[in-house]
Formats: structure tokens, C-alpha cells, sequence
């Protein structure tokens, strides 16, 4: 079937009108790392500051969002339910959703407690190790926060409440930001003949600040559920004096795994190679990894539009598709619904990557006045001006596929052009070569750029199988 301009054209507005709180939401989210290592960047020795936050933040993301990921199984479940008119069994997803975040919780926590064993044995410089191990379990504080606000916000965002997940990630910013002011930098007052202080936490309070964070943001989705469900009777307080919806039902958490954990292993794939690259940046001195650092949060920054636009294309696919089953949408719609998501991402990713090639020195000199670190961006920057397109499409083309049901085929393709193609091919320029970081990072945009081309392949037979 060929698809329309005319069915993309008509799917657009509704798509925007769901992404755009997304997009404000994710960066909202992005924002707290950006704020921790812009704060970080002025303190007297910035460059081992923002080293030791990077090798933190990255290894906690790694196994946080890569074991968190498996609820992304929740978009295809809970939207398909609703695209069905099926409100109960949507409300049951979001129930074994929680449960599941409770287990993966306890695993992610004892995976970290085990990290500072692991961590000493890298060939890192030892001060920046000093400072990381003491942030990575700051970090872990807001664990389970965190992965029952992954819960609550995909039952949100498939019922189309964006606003309060935007809310939510706008207003954490400013909690980060003011914790992160108390605690990274020392402070005393006198008041009434009497002096009250707060010592300088560094990169400890840094990692404090961020699950204080991480708390707050859980709290105020657990009460946008609670008042969409009580403007909207989503029937999620009514059902709780039902003891047979409480019941947790295997096949139900079997499902969700199933589904969920391809996507999580996806997520994992991809991040664990931004740690692997951080890992053996961090063996060529604290420079190098500081330029890293301000590199990675640039390109993460850009990477959460197209994020947000990837969630909200597997809510509206999800939602096609479930009316299709029950007769009140077509194939067209579904095929409309993934290609204006991946035309979308891939438009706002150009425009990302001409800001970086015209301006990259003025984006570094924002995180730090040091001229070493700023000097070590620079490079990095132009090129995560080359992958931005194709990490845009890669990333919506995702969500196109997990809304279908898909969630093997982006592991896949992610594990080959990531792991077998881009990771070797780094290591070959940035050690044999001696590109340093710059050619790990061009083995980043080798490994986007295949992916690109894998996902919308897949993408493109997903919605053949479709057809027939």
C-alpha cells in the first residue's frame, strides 16, 4: 500500500498535539544533568568534577534505563487496550506496571551496590574514581522513584495527559537546581549571632540533588494519575475495592517481560555503548573526558525531542492498531501514524545539527570558562552534528515499531550496528589511529547511521505484514 501525503497530513496535528508536552517533559528531564554539569563546570577543579559526574551518570543510566526499559512494554499494552475501548485492561497493565517496577528496582539497587567493587578495578585516573563511586550511590537513592514515574507516565501519556508529565519534569528542574545550589557549593549564614552552614558536596550533592529530584517527579504523576482518574472515572479508584482487579496474574507480568525487555535490551544496548565510549575516554585523562562530557549532554539534549516524538508515535500506532481491531481504523492509518512520527524526528534533528556546525564553540564556552575543556568539545561536537539525522530517525522509527508490537527488531539491529560495526570501528580510529575521543565518537555516528537504515527497513515490512 502506498501511503498518502494527504493521511500524514491529517496525522500530524493530532501526533504534535500529543509530542509537544513530551517534548517539554523529556527536556525538563535533560535538563537536570545539563543544570548538575553546567553548576559542576564552575567549581575550582571543573575539569575532574565534570569527569567523575560523567563516568557516574552514564553507568547509572546504562543499567537504570537498559533493566527500567522493559517497561516501554506498557506503550504497546496499555495503548492498544484503550485504542480498543478496553479502560479495564488498561488499568490492570498499569497494576502489573507497578509490580514489575518494584522487582526491577530491588535487582537495579543490588546491581549498584556492587558497582564500587567494579569501578576500582578501571584504568582510571583515581581522583575522578574518588568521585564517582560516592555519586553513583547518591544516584541510586532515587531508583525505585524513578522507575515507578516510568510506570505512571506511560498510563499518562497512552490516555493523550502530556501536560502533567511536562509539569512534572519543568517544575523538577527547579527543585534540581535549587538542591543542586545548596549542595554542590558550601554556604553559610549568620543569623542571630549564631552561623548555620552547609558544607560543599561536589559531585556527591550533585548526585543527591537528582534523586531529590527523581522523588518529586514520582509524587506528582502518582497525583495526576490520581486526578485524571477521578475527572475522567478511568475506574482506577473504584476498581481498588475489587480485590480480582488486584490480583496479579503471571501471564499478564510474563507478557509485559516478553514485550518489555527486547525494548529495555535495545535501550541498554545503545546507552551501554555511550558508557563503554565514556569507560575509555576516561583512560586518556580528565580533558578529554570533560570535552566528552559536554558533547554528550548537547547531544542528548537534541536526542530528547526526537525521544519524545518517538514515544508519541508508538501511542498513536498502538492506538491504531487496536482500532483496527475492532473495525474502526485501516492499515493506512497505522502506516500514516509511523511515518509522520519518523518524518517529524528526522526535520527537527537537521535543525539541531546546523546549530552545533555554526556555533560549537559558543555551545561549549556555556558549561565551562575553562579553554582545555572547551577545546576538547569542540571536535565532539561537530561530530554529533553529522549523526543528528540519523539518530532521529532511528529513535522514532523505534517507537513506530515497539506501538506495533516490534520490540526484537530494534534490539537487533542495535546490537549489530552498534556492537559488530560502530564499537570496533571506534576503538580501531580513536586507539590504532590515534583519533583519541574524536574517533570513538565517529564510530558513534557509523553505528547511528546503520541503524537509521535498519529501522526504517523494518519499519517498512512491519507495515507490509500489516497488509497481508
Amino acid at each position: 500500500m502506498r501511503i498518502k501525503l494527504s493521511d500524514i497530513r491529517s496525522e500530524l496535528p493530532p501526533l504534535v498535539h500529543l509530542a509537544l508536552p513530551l517534548i517539554a517533559g523529556e527536556l525538563g528531564w535533560v535538563s537536570m544533568s545539563l543544570v548538575d554539569t553546567i553548576m559542576l563546570g564552575h567549581l575550582p577543579n571543573s575539569a575532574l568534577a565534570m569527569s567523575a559526574a560523567a563516568l557516574a551518570q552514564v553507568l547509572f543510566n546504562t543499567f537504570c534505563f537498559g533493566v527500567g526499559g522493559v517497561l516501554l512494554g506498557l506503550d504497546t499494552l496499555i495503548s492498544q487496550a484503550l485504542g480498543a475501548k478496553e479502560q479495564q485492561e488498561a488499568n490492570r497493565w498499569l497494576l502489573h506496571g507497578l509490580v514489575m517496577a518494584l522487582a526491577l528496582s530491588a535487582l537495579l539497587i543490588a546491581i549498584f551496590a556492587l558497582t564500587p567493587v567494579l569501578l576500582f578495578r578501571l584504568p582510571v585516573d583515581r581522583a575522578i574514581l574518588a568521585q564517582a563511586v560516592p555519586a553513583m550511590q547518591g544516584l541510586n537513592y532515587g531508583t525505585l522513584p524513578l522507575l515507578l514515574y516510568f510506570t505512571f507516565r506511560r498510563y499518562l501519556q497512552a490516555h493523550h495527559h502530556g501536560r502533567p508529565i511536562a509539569f512534572a519534569l519543568i517544575s523538577a528542574n527547579l527543585v534540581n537546581a535549587g538542591v543542586d545550589w545548596l549542595l554542590i557549593f558550601g554556604h553559610h549564614w549568620n543569623i542571630a549571632a549564631h552561623s548555620y552552614g552547609i558544607p560543599a558536596f561536589g559531585v556527591t550533592g550533585s548526585s543527591w540533588a537528582t534523586s531529590f529530584a527523581r522523588l518529586y517527579l514520582m509524587a506528582v504523576l502518582v497525583f495526576a494519575v490520581w486526578r485524571a482518574d477521578r475527572n475522567h472515572h478511568y475506574g482506577l479508584l473504584a476498581s481498588l475495592h475489587q480485590r480480582a482487579w488486584l490480583r496479579i496474574e503471571y501471564q499478564h507480568l510474563r507478557r509485559l517481560f516478553l514485550l518489555g525487555a527486547p525494548a529495555g535490551a535495545s535501550i541498554f544496548v545503545e546507552i551501554a555503548i555511550f558508557a563503554l565510549v565514556t569507560a575509555l575516554i576516561a583512560t586518556f585523562g580528565r580533558l578529554p573526558l570533560a570535552g566528552h562530557e559536554v558533547a554528550l549532554q548537547c547531544a542528548s539534549t537534541t536526542f530528547m525531542v526526537p525521544f519524545a516524538i518517538s514515544a508519541a508515535t508508538s501511542v498513536r500506532v498502538g492506538h491504531a492498531i487496536g482500532r483496527m481491531r475492532i473495525g474502526l481504523g485501516t492499515t493506512a492509518n497505522v502506516i500514516a501514524a509511523g511515518w509522520s512520527g519518523i518524518g517529524t524526528g528526522a526535520a527537527f534533528m537537521l535543525c539541531a545539527s546546523v546549530l552545533l556546525l555554526s556555533i560549537p564553540t559558543a555551545i561549549a564556552r556555556l558549561f565551562t570558562p575553562d579553554p582545555g575543556v572547551i577545546a576538547a568539545a569542540v571536535p565532539l561536537l561537530l561530530i554529533a552534528a553529522g549523526f543528528q539525522f540519523f539518530d532521529g530517525v532511528q529513535i522514532t522509527a523505534t517507537g513506530a515499531l515497539r506501538g506495533a508490537g516490534n520490540t526484537h527488531a530494534p534490539f537487533i539491529t542495535q546490537l549489530i550496528a552498534y556492537w559488530a560495526i560502530g564499537m570496533p570501528l571506534g576503538i580501531l580510529l580513536g586507539f590504532h589511529e590515534k583519533l583519541g575521543a574524536a574517533g570513538l565518537w565517529w564510530g558513534l555516528l557509523i553505528a547511528l547511521t546503520c541503524g537509521a537504515f535498519a529501522m526504517c527497513y523494518f519499519w517498512r515490512r512491519t507495515t507490509h505484514s500489516l497488509i497481508a
